[in-house]
């Protein structure tokens, strides 16, 4: 570690020759003293300089001429000021950026373009129709390579990965999901409070080294750092919300808190299964920041939820096949289901800023949940064939019975973890002197302390009972013996620690030509006593913006990409753990175009990406629903591969949409899985097979319009599409889960009416004065009426024949919304 520091001197102490006589500077604020990051600085046409993530510049400006200089940002109206340089004189500006008026939602592009992080608006959150979580749901349809089959979880995978590979990451404090949700009705709210979010950046393969160890991607989100009083007042058949932030004592001590609360209830009505849902799901949040002089900050972010599920099933009534065979199955419940998920976390986050050019924060962080899943449900069941002659007056109804059974699943599950942090991160920027001090360099380094602990009781079983038979029925010569399927009986306790440190190198310059090029290069690296595994990740991203009249730029990616297991990858099929579980390994290649330009004046963008990720030592998983099962042991291999497309822009003046599109295919292999025919003959090796994530082909659509000569009456239009996923048989046999579900097809619409314009006429005396905007939104869920097929009840019958009943999804809704901002 010495020798680490000492390294870091020496490259700081030779790169100080590289500083020019900076003669320009100072910091970029919009409406509220809001700080600009990432905006650029313009001298004849020329980008000679680039505010930071703090809103600071400084450049080197000519002598004795008449200078005006050009700030420009895609959130801001272009600011100019106008000055002559003196001899020796030193230039201090304060630039305020007023924000774009294109209409009530804004286009925001932050600042990430070099990067594989793609930026998104939040504006845009509140005015998406969906019953699910609101800034998972623009995830879905804006991210590159994600795909989803259920509008009710916040899950979703990127480019073949499964749910657990992805990295969520709330101010810097990395976030985790529910460990025993079966299904999306459970998961309740998010952790993520729409209201209070400041900016979205995704990545969907390719990141940087310091975020952290995961395969598939990463989600950066930041809360707001108010800066005057501000609030949020939501209302709908779901739910309603309540947020409110405000800067006091000079601007000193700014506060952020939300509030919410939810139930599916309406949603959960429409499902097959019928009964008495009461699901109540609540949530605060709040960050507080204080600036105790320009150098040193503390910040406090903490949040606790509460999503209790209970149900009391009645009845199901599920129709499925096609029209030649169709069949229904009826159940009649008897019992109660209940889960609970509370978790809570703070972080507590030390800054320091000893000059504009580096910053330094030290984080310390808890997090905990309790868990409990209690169930005892009992059904009896009737499945039949439904007649389908057009000419029979039977027609649409069960006139033969082909199956007739009962059974019993109980559980009593209890998890609790605790999970505790303490990290830095440092981050120095230095400029160099050609160029106008357009050339730089930036350095980010880093190391974490995570300790673990986990407690784990699980109490799980089902008994299948058809026709008077308990299953497996081994014919005359059975005993009768009571048999219980899926026994999972286990008490299970660890703690562990984790280390871990990154580092990273970026350097932006620009050529002779005038082409720009930034290269980031970095590692990390963790180590786990739990396993006794180190994992070192090397990453690299790669960007050209060549002096072309398109605004066009070139993006290359690579490196290794661990995924050390957490609990959930230790535990087996069958309860138990295997401590011996190796992180899986995920090689990242991925090469990317991004591209600006106009229509009709408008702005567009373009973004296509081509990646190819190679996987060992891979943990195979099963999934049902969102529950995901590994097999605890890493026996596989693998690859995913594919292309994705995103365009986006104003296809409406002022409105932004977009449409994504992505082509791709993950598959294993197995080792040592084989099976012979039960009537005799070679044994068959599968080779590879499609992962349980293996959706060929996705694709997503949001579209805003307004009513000719009625700007304030708008649609708002979210489309998904993915292509069929695989399934099997509920065993242990990866290579049988070669089935493929139906489509994805969903369509939510909303119309939504702005009552108050935010850049109205205020009358000193209206009784809405106090009121910045006022919108009322009317939505259709699933809009066709289609249903998608989240996972598969399997029935079988006295000769063992199984029979796959789909769990549908929810059916056509409708819901109506108001929001209020103050």
């Amino acid at each position: 570690m010495t020798r680490f520091y000492i390294f870091i001197f020496l490259l700081l102490l030779g790169s100080l020759q590289l500083n020019a006589q900076v003669n320009v500077k100072g910091k970029l604020y919009s409406e509220g003293d809001t700080l600009v990051p990432r905006a650029n600085i313009m001298l004849n046409n020329q980008v000679i300089a680039v505010s930071n993530d703090s809103g600071y510049f400084e450049l080197t400006a000519p002598i004795g001429e008449d200078i005006t200089l050009r700030f420009s940002h895609p959130s801001y109206a272009d600011a100019e000021r106008f000055f002559k340089l003196k001899s020796g004189e030193v230039k201090t500006l304060r630039v305020e950026m007023n924000t774009k008026q294109l209409d009530v939602y804004q286009v925001v592009d932050n600042g990430n373009r070099p990067s594989f992080m793609i930026s998104m608006d939040p504006a845009l959150i509140a005015v998406m129709a969906t019953p699910g979580d609101p800034v998972m749901n623009m995830i879905k349809s804006a991210g590159l390579g994600v795909a989803t089959n259920n509008e009710l979880s916040s899950g979703y995978s990127v480019r073949g990965g499964n749910f657990d590979e992805n990295l969520i990451y709330l101010n810097d404090v990395e976030i985790y999901r529910p460990f025993l949700a079966r299904s999306g009705q459970q998961e309740g709210l998010s952790f993520i409070n729409s209201d209070m979010v400041q900016s979205i950046a995704f990545s969907s393969g390719g990141f940087e080294a310091r975020y952290g160890d995961k395969m598939s991607s990463v989600l950066d989100i930041r809360y707001r750092k108010p800066n005057k009083f501000g609030a949020t007042i939501m209302g709908s058949f779901l739910g309603v919300s309540l947020h409110i932030e405000d800067a006091i004592f000079k601007n000193r001590l700014k506060y952020n808190f939300g509030v919410r609360y939810k139930s599916n209830n309406y949603i959960l009505s429409g499902l097959d299964t019928k009964g008495e849902y009461q699901p109540n799901f609540f949530d605060f949040q709040g960050v507080i920041t204080y600036d105790i002089n320009e150098k040193f900050e503390i910040s406090v972010l903490g949040g606790y939820s509460d999503n209790n599920y209970q149900m009391i099933p009645s009845t199901r009534t599920t129709i499925f096949g096609h029209v030649q065979e169709a069949k229904q199955l009826t159940v009649y419940f008897d019992g109660k289901e209940s889960t609970r998920f509370r978790v809570g976390n703070v972080a507590f986050t030390f800054a320091f800023k000893p000059d504009e050019n580096s910053s330094h924060k030290l984080i310390a962080s808890y997090y905990s949940t309790k868990e409990t899943e209690n169930f005892d449900v009992t059904g009896q069941y009737y499945l039949g064939e439904i007649e389908s002659d057009l000419a029979n007056p039977d027609f649409g109804q069960v006139v033969n019975t082909v199956g007739v059974g009962s059974f019993m699943n109980h559980a009593r599950n209890r998890l609790e973890a605790s999970v505790y942090n303490v990290e830095t991160k440092s981050k120095i920027f230095i400029r160099g002197r050609n160029f106008g001090g357009k050339n730089s360099m930036t350095i980010s380094f880093g190391i974490r302390y995570q300790h673990e602990e986990i407690e784990d009781k699980l109490d799980e079983w089902n008994v299948l009972d058809s026709s008077g038979y308990l299953l497996p029925y081994y014919g005359p010569a059975d005993t009768g013996a009571i048999v219980f399927d899926d026994v999972l009986k286990s008490k299970i306790s660890l703690s562990s620690n984790r280390f871990m440190a990154y580092y990273q190198h970026g350097f932006s310059w620009f050529t002779a030509k005038k082409h720009r090029i930034v290269v980031t290069a970095g590692v990390r690296a963790q180590y786990w006593d739990l396993n006794q595994e180190l994992i070192v990740s090397p990453r690299i991203q790669f960007a050209w913006k060549p002096n072309w009249k398109p605004d066009i730029l070139f993006r290359i990616a690579g490196g290794v990409y661990y995924q050390a297991p957490f609990y959930r990858e230790l535990r087996r099929l069958d309860g138990t753990i295997n401590t011996n579980v190796k992180a899986q390994q995920s090689i990242h290649a991925i090469v990317g175009v991004d591209y600006n330009f106009k229509i009709m004046n408008r702005p567009f963008k373009f973004i296509t990406e081509v990646y190819f990720k190679w996987i060992n030592y891979l943990n195979p998983y099963e999934i049902d629903n969102i529950r995901i099962r590994y097999y605890a042991m890493n026996q596989a291999h693998g690859f995913s591969t594919g292309v994705d497309m995103k365009l986006g822009g104003e296809f409406i003046e002022g409105l932004q949409s977009w449409v994504t599109a992505s082509v791709m295919t993950s598959q294993e292999d197995v080792e040592n899985d084989s099976y012979t025919p039960s009537a005799g003959g070679p044994t068959t090796y599968p080779g590879y097979i499609p992962r349980p994530t293996d959706q060929r082909l996705q694709f997503g659509l949001f579209f805003q319009d307004h009513i000719p000569k009625i700007k304030s009456l708008r649609v708002h239009v979210n489309l998904l599409f993915g292509s069929m996923l695989p399934f099997g048989p509920p065993n242990d046999n990866r290579f049988s889960d070669t089935l493929r579900a139906p489509f994805y097809r969903r369509v939510d619409i909303g119309f939504s009416y702005v009552i108050l314009q935010p850049n109205r006429d205020l009358k000193p005396k209206g009784a809405f004065r106090h009121f910045k905007t006022m919108w009322v939104s009317f939505e259709i869920f699933n809009l066709l009426d289609i249903n998608n097929t989240i996972s598969y009840l399997w029935i079988r019958d006295i000769n063992d024949r199984q029979y796959a009943v789909p769990n549908y999804l929810t059916p056509r809704l409708f819901n109506l919304k108001l929001q209020i901002k103050i």
